[in-house]
């Protein structure tokens, strides 16, 4: 059965006609593409995608017309006639702009008269009647022996336009035949035909950059690989692809919205989605009407908007956009409604695929970071790469849980102080790796200390809570699968050596180190972000440091090195003067108790915030009194992501929640 106003079918997000129009844009050798009809919506849609448009008069409209007619009529109302005309029908979905280019040559260079788009078939054909049409019967050669037919595709005919004038048929003098892959070779009659290239469509099509101003993905299937992993306290974790992450941050920098909606509730969504600094919407039981409300509130567009999901739950949303993304291993019918479907699973760069093509559709100056309206008065520095996250301006705050030697050298409480990081939403955690027989001073080695493991010296003690190679590894592995980045502060240049053998994304500066010129240059040396706290140093110091490890991956802390601060002498405004100084990012390393002075810190600019953490204060060591316990630690993270949003980009603007009050209070008077 027929296919009714089969020419605006959409195929791959994009109607017949349409693409038959751009394939013909896209050859080198096709000067002006004209479109012929009497239908106005197909007219309008042919002139958006770049053709012109001439009205086909009611006598050459009907069944009975030929194509030639309409050919002919064409070529009578173009100021002149080309040397050569090409007849496309948009019944043939996969044109390649190369084929139609390399038929035309064969009519330009006088090799043929006329090119047709032929598939190469060596199929038997027979009459109704029984009888063979191109083969005896009697005598079947073998596949190899016989010389191949050439089926029309009736995608395109390339003919010298004099030729046709004089002959009124496409076929007249040296035919050639333009051989095309079976996989171009559909053409659309029926409606079975359609659906089966609606779902060759993803495979088919070259992948193109996507055109959008926001992305909104699913998580279960698109994150990950729709797998999860369940410990015997039921705490699920899943597999995520690292450059997701700079995919995302990539995306946020160039101006596109994101969001994340899952009909999960999961805090696993919810702690993945907040080291990406992407909102997210979870628990949803309709997602394509949550979508449609937030497209209204954030006032985009659809058609410039790009879903990404894998499963049934997932169509209703698909079918609200212009660009509806699936990937390979998606449901059928999901793969079938997808208007691109990418080559990478999900959890395995699925999401950093979809970036790359939306950031491929934008200008080079939007995928670069314009500065943020913040409260700093100096120059925004560029971000530096740690792992996979940036760290800068326009970056979601980096938050570092610092556990120190909070650990008190048991490596469960490491694991637990780990787990609560996780869990808050920071992005790393930080350790302290010491040489004891060089850090410790002569002087202090044998003092006697009381510990919670009996009396002993001091230097015992230090021995006693560093850890090692085999504590170091299982903490490798243990942030790895809570998916946060680890370092530590190095004391001395073999603790260096030891910390690069076991590939740390960045090393942390010390205060106490910011004038061990030794330790400086080894730091240097390994070529990594590094991460400097100025605590208890003059500028002097501090241009003295920065000259040895140079800028352009360097992250200044400002800090003061009194535990716990007391809030006069937090001097938070040195966030601004170090960003002026040496123009790098600049964060602040905060040993105050309470939130409030590193959340005071952010809105001036801070870049990424590191505060001690602890499971009770009331632990033994030195730290404790000056750490955030797990109810704090959440408490500061929730409040700087609000920040974050609350600190917006500095457009003024009028926004949708005060449309209505506008339209009710506001009095306009001349």
């Amino acid at each position: 059965m027929g296919v009714p106003l089969k020419n605006l079918a959409v195929v791959g997000g994009t109607p017949l006609v349409a693409r038959a129009v751009k394939a013909c844009v896209r050859a080198e050798l096709i000067d002006e593409v004209v479109v012929s009809t009497d239908h106005a919506e197909i007219a309008a849609v042919a002139r958006e995608a770049g053709a012109t448009v001439i009205d086909r008069p009611d006598e050459l409209s009907g069944a009975t017309a030929s194509s030639e007619s309409a050919v002919l009529h064409v070529l009578d109302h173009l100021p002149e006639t080309p040397d050569v005309v090409v007849l496309v029908q948009c019944t043939s979905a996969f044109i390649d702009p190369t084929d139609l280019d390399t038929a035309i040559v064969k009519v330009l260079d006088g090799t043929a008269d006329v090119v047709f788009s032929g598939l190469e078939t060596h199929e038997f054909l027979w009459s109704s009647a029984g009888a063979g049409v191109n083969h005896d019967p009697s005598s079947r050669p073998r596949r190899q022996d016989r010389e191949p037919h050439f089926r029309e595709t009736g995608a395109f005919y390339v003919m010298r336009a004099e030729g046709l004038r004089e002959h009124g048929h496409r076929f007249f003098g040296t035919v050639a035949v333009q051989e095309v892959p079976a996989r171009h070779a559909i053409e659309i009659d029926t409606s079975e035909e359609l659906e089966i290239v609606r779902a060759l469509a993803p495979f088919v099509d070259q992948p193109e950059p996507i055109d959008v101003d926001a992305v909104i993905t699913d998580f279960d299937g698109v994150h990950t690989d729709d797998r999860a992993y369940v410990d015997q306290d039921g705490r699920e974790m899943v597999a995520v692809s690292r450059s997701d992450g700079m995919g995302i941050a990539l995306l946020r920098r160039s101006g596109v919205k994101l969001m994340i909606m899952s009909t999960e509730h999961n805090p696993v969504v919810a702690a993945r989605a907040r080291k990406l600094g992407v909102p997210v919407l979870q628990g949803l039981t309709d997602k394509r009407t949550v979508l449609r409300d937030w497209l209204a509130i954030e006032g985009l567009d659809p058609a410039r908007v790009a879903y990404i999901g894998n499963d049934v739950n997932d169509l209703g949303p698909m079918s609200e956009v212009g660009w509806p993304v699936t990937v390979p291993d998606a449901h059928p019918r999901v793969r079938a409604a997808a208007r691109t479907v990418l080559t990478r699973p999900g959890g395995a760069g699925a999401v950093r695929e979809l970036c790359d093509r939306v950031l491929a559709a934008r200008p080079a100056a939007e995928t670069t970071p314009a500065p943020r309206a913040e409260l700093r008065l100096t120059p925004v520095a560029k971000p530096v790469q740690i792992g996979d996250a940036l760290v800068g301006a326009g970056q979601p705050v980096y938050v570092i849980g610092e556990i120190g030697i909070n650990h008190n050298g048991d490596l469960d409480i490491a694991r637990r102080l780990i787990d609560v990081a996780a869990e808050a939403g920071c992005q790393a955690v930080k350790f302290q790796k010491r040489t004891p027989e060089i850090c410790v001073p002569l002087e202090q080695r044998d003092q006697i200390r009381q510990t919670p493991w009996g009396e002993m010296t001091y230097m015992e003690y230090k021995i006693r809570t560093e850890f090692g190679l085999d504590e170091y590894t299982q903490i490798a592995k243990y942030c790895e699968e809570r998916g946060l980045h680890w370092f530590a502060s190095p004391w001395d240049v073999p603790s260096v050596e030891f910390l690069e053998s076991m590939d740390v994304v960045t090393h942390k500066i010390a205060s106490a180190s910011v004038t061990d010129l030794e330790l400086l240059r080894a730091l240097a040396a390994t070529g990594k972000p590094l991460i400097l706290s100025t605590g208890m140093s003059t500028l002097e110091e501090i241009d003295q440091a920065v000259e040895i490890l140079g800028t352009s991956k360097l992250v200044l802390m400002h800090a003061t090195s009194t535990y716990p601060l007391p809030p006069e002498e937090a001097n938070l405004r040195t966030i601004g003067t170090l960003q002026e100084r040496y123009g790098v990012p600049v964060g602040y390393s905060g040993h105050e108790r309470g939130l409030q002075i590193s959340l005071a810190a952010v809105t001036l600019g801070a870049v990424t915030v590191e505060r001690h953490i602890t499971l009770d204060r009331t632990m033994w060591g030195s730290d404790h009194a000056a750490s955030l316990e797990p109810s704090g630690l959440e408490h500061l993270i929730r409040d700087i992501r609000i920040i974050e949003t609350a600190l917006g980009d500095g457009v003024k603007r009028v926004f949708p929640g005060e449309e209505a009050p506008k339209s009710r209070l506001r009095r306009v008077t001349v």
